[in-house]
C-alpha cells in the first residue's frame, strides 16, 4: 500500500513539470473592438462571462497552476477560441463573423453559455436575464462588413 501511495504522489510531482501554454497575448491588433463600437455594458459581460475562453486573454484561477487542472483549461480555452475568439475578430472573413454572429444568437436563445462546468468556479460569470437579452440584442445589431 505505501508502494502504490508512493508512485502516485512522485507521478503527480512529474507532472507538475508537463504545462501547457498560457492563453495570456496582449495583442489585440485584430480584436473586434478595433473595428466596431461595442457598447460598454456589453463589453463588460463579455470580459466577465466570455473571454477567458474565447479572447486571447484568460484569466486564470490558482488551480491552473496544478496539473492536471492546467491540462484540462488548456484545453477548454483552446476549444473555445476554436468557435471564436474575440482577439482575432479581424482574421475571420465575412461568412465567418456572420456564421460565428449566427451561433452565438443561437448559443444565447438556448442558454448554453456560459458553460454550466465554467458557472461552477465563476459564479461571478453567471448572466442573468437581462445579460442575456442585451448580448442576444447587440448581436442581432452587429454589422458584418
Amino acid at each position: 500500500m505505501k508502494k502504490v501511495l508512493l508512485v502516485i504522489l512522485v507521478a503527480f510531482i512529474l507532472i507538475q513539470f508537463v504545462r501547457p501554454e498560457k492563453n495570456d497575448s496582449k495583442n489585440e491588433m485584430n480584436a473586434m473592438s478595433t473595428v466596431m463600437e461595442i457598447p460598454v455594458e456589453v463589453t463588460k459581460i463579455i470580459e466577465t462571462s466570455c473571454a477567458d475562453c474565447h479572447s486571447n486573454s484568460t484569466k486564470y484561477p490558482w488551480y491552473s497552476e496544478i496539473a492536471p487542472a492546467s491540462w484540462y483549461l488548456a484545453q477548454h480555452v483552446k476549444e473555445g477560441k476554436e468557435n471564436l475568439n474575440f482577439s482575432e475578430w479581424t482574421t475571420y472573413n465575412k461568412d465567418q463573423q456572420e456564421h460565428i454572429l449566427k451561433d452565438i444568437k443561437e448559443v444565447l436563445n438556448e442558454r448554453e453559455m456560459p458553460l454550466k462546468s465554467y458557472l461552477l468556479i465563476h459564479k461571478d460569470a453567471k448572466l442573468t436575464e437581462n445579460q442575456y437579452q442585451i448580448l442576444y440584442d447587440w448581436a442581432n445589431t452587429v454589422k458584418v462588413e
